[in-house]
C-alpha cells in the first residue's frame, strides 16, 4: 500500500535558497503554461486553427521548445521543478473540464489563475534523480543535495532498508516559514489486529467535543482557532497599517503565517492521537456521515464547524482501519442518531440544538444528545454485521449501513429526509 512520511526539514541558507528556487520555478512554469493555454484560446476565437495544449505531455513538448528562450537559466533548478508546475496545470484544466460537463462531483470549479508569490501554496514534487533517505538525520533532494531533518527518519529508514519500503516520489513545501519534506512510498505492512477484538464504539463528532464515544468517553476539542483569534486580530491590524513592500510588512506576514500554520498543527495532532486511538484499539468504529459543505455555510457555525475539522476524522479513520486491522462503518447522513431513543428505539419528532439533553417520552430515558447518539452508532454496527456475507469483512469508507438493507436505511429516516436526499 501507499504511506507518506512527512519530516520538517533544517536547512542551510544554502539549501533555503535552493529549495525557494525550485518552488518558483514550479510557479513560474504554471504560470508560463497558463499564459501560453489563454494566448491560443483567444486565438481558437478568431478563427484560427491553433492547437491549445491541454495535457501534461502537450505542456511538455511546448515547453521543451520554448524553455531556452522563454528561461535561459532552466539548468539552475532541477526539471522535476518545471514539471511539477506544469503537472498541477494539467490538473486544473482537467478539474475545470470536468466539472463544466458534469463529470466531477462537488461545487463547481473555476479556471485556473496565474499564481503569485506568497499567494498560493508553495511546493515542488521530484519524482526521479536522487531521492533518498541519508542516515538518521538527513535526506537528499535532486539538485538539492543532503538537507539535514529536525527529527529522526528511522520510521522510514527501517523500513527501507529491510526491504519493506520504497520511495515513489518527494514533495517538498514551505508552510509558515518552515520548509517539510514528504516521502510518498510503497510499503509493505504487516497484518495487525486491535487491542480489543470484537469490540464496538460510536463515535459522535461535534462542536463542544472533538467526539463523543459511546462508552461515554469525552474527547476535549483543543479548539486552537478560538484561542488563537485575538492574536490572529492584533496581526492583521498590523499588517494592514504596514508600508506595501516594506520589510516591516513582510516579517508581520510571517508572523501571521506561523501564527496561521501553528493553529493547524494543534488541529491535526489531536485529530491523529484520536483517530489512531480508536483503530488500534476497537475492531469496528462507526461514524456518522455530515453535511459539513453545508454547515459551513451557516454564518453562526462557520467558524466553530471549521476549527473542529469534522470531515478529517472521518478521513483518517478510513485509511487507518486497514492499516491497524479494524472496520470502519459509516451511518447515512440523514439517519436520526440523535434523536433515537438508545434504549427503546423511539424516534423524536424534533431535537434543537440547543437542547444538550436527549429525553425520552416513551421510556423516561435522559442522556446527553451525544452520548445518546453514539451509543445508537454503536448498535447499528450489529445491523450491518448481520446483514451478510459482502460486511463481514468490510473494509474503508465504502462500509455504509444502507447496503445491508438493500439500499434502505438501517433505522426510521430524519423527517422529510428522502426529499432531500433526491432534490
Amino acid at each position: 500500500m501507499h504511506q507518506a512520511f512527512r519530516f520538517a526539514l533544517d536547512p542551510s541558507p544554502r539549501a533555503e535558497r535552493a529549495l525557494a528556487s525550485h518552488v518558483g520555478a514550479r510557479r513560474f512554469a504554471f504560470n508560463w503554461g497558463l499564459a501560453l493555454v489563454k494566448k491560443r484560446l483567444e486565438a481558437r476565437r478568431r478563427g484560427e486553427d491553433a492547437e491549445v495544449p491541454w495535457t501534461l505531455p502537450a505542456l511538455r513538448r511546448e515547453w521543451n521548445r520554448a524553455k531556452e528562450t522563454v528561461a535561459p537559466w532552466w539548468r539552475e533548478n532541477s526539471k522535476e521543478a518545471y514539471s511539477s508546475g506544469l503537472a498541477g496545470l494539467a490538473d486544473a484544466l482537467k478539474a475545470w473540464s470536468d466539472s463544466r460537463k458534469g463529470r466531477r462531483k462537488g461545487r463547481r470549479v473555476g479556471f485556473p489563475r496565474f499564481r503569485k508569490k506568497g499567494q498560493c501554496r508553495e511546493s515542488v514534487c521530484f519524482t526521479t534523480g536522487a531521492i533518498r533517505v541519508d542516515g538518521k538525520s538527513h535526506v537528499v533532494l535532486p539538485r538539492i543535495g543532503r538537507v539535514r531533518t529536525h527529527e529522526p527518519t528511522t520510521a522510514l529508514l527501517e523500513g527501507i532498508e529491510a526491504g519493506k519500503a520504497r520511495i515513489l516520489r518527494a514533495t517538498v513545501s514551505r508552510e509558515g516559514g518552515r520548509w517539510f519534506v514528504s516521502f510518498t512510498c510503497e510499503v509493505e505492512r504487516e497484518p495487525k489486529a486491535p487491542k480489543f477484538p470484537g469490540t464496538v464504539v460510536g463515535v459522535d463528532v461535534g462542536l463542544r467535543h472533538l467526539a463523543v464515544l459511546s462508552t461515554g468517553e469525552k474527547v476535549p476539542t483543543p479548539r486552537p482557532l478560538r484561542k488563537a483569534l485575538r492574536k490572529l486580530a492584533r496581526l492583521n491590524r498590523e499588517l494592514s497599517r504596514r508600508e506595501p513592500g516594506s520589510r516591516n510588512r513582510e516579517e508581520t506576514r510571517r508572523r501571521l503565517a506561523r501564527l496561521h500554520a501553528r493553529v493547524a498543527r494543534i488541529r491535526r495532532d489531536a485529530l491523529h492521537k484520536l483517530t489512531t486511538r480508536l483503530a488500534r484499539t476497537y475492531e469496528v468504529i462507526v461514524v456518522e456521515t455530515l453535511n459539513v459543505s453545508g454547515m459551513l455555510r451557516n454564518r453562526r457555525l462557520s467558524r466553530s464547524v471549521a476549527d473542529a475539522a469534522l470531515a478529517e476524522l472521518r478521513r483518517q479513520l478510513a485509511y487507518k482501519t486497514v492499516w491497524y486491522g479494524s472496520c470502519l462503518v459509516e451511518a447515512g447522513r440523514f439517519w436520526p442518531s440523535s434523536r433515537t431513543c438508545s434504549r427503546c428505539g423511539v424516534v423524536k419528532g424534533s431535537l434543537p440544538l440547543w437542547e444538550r439533553v436527549f429525553r425520552c417520552d416513551a421510556c423516561g430515558l435522559a442522556l446527553d444528545r451525544d452520548e445518546n447518539a453514539a451509543r445508537n452508532l454503536a448498535a447499528l454496527a450489529a445491523a450491518v454485521a448481520g446483514s451478510g456475507p459482502e460486511t463481514e469483512n468490510a473494509r474503508g469508507r465504502d462500509v455504509r449501513p444502507e447496503a445491508a438493507f438493500g439500499g434502505r436505511p438501517a433505522v426510521p429516516e430524519e423527517a422529510g429526509s428522502r426529499q432531500r436526499a433526491g432534490a
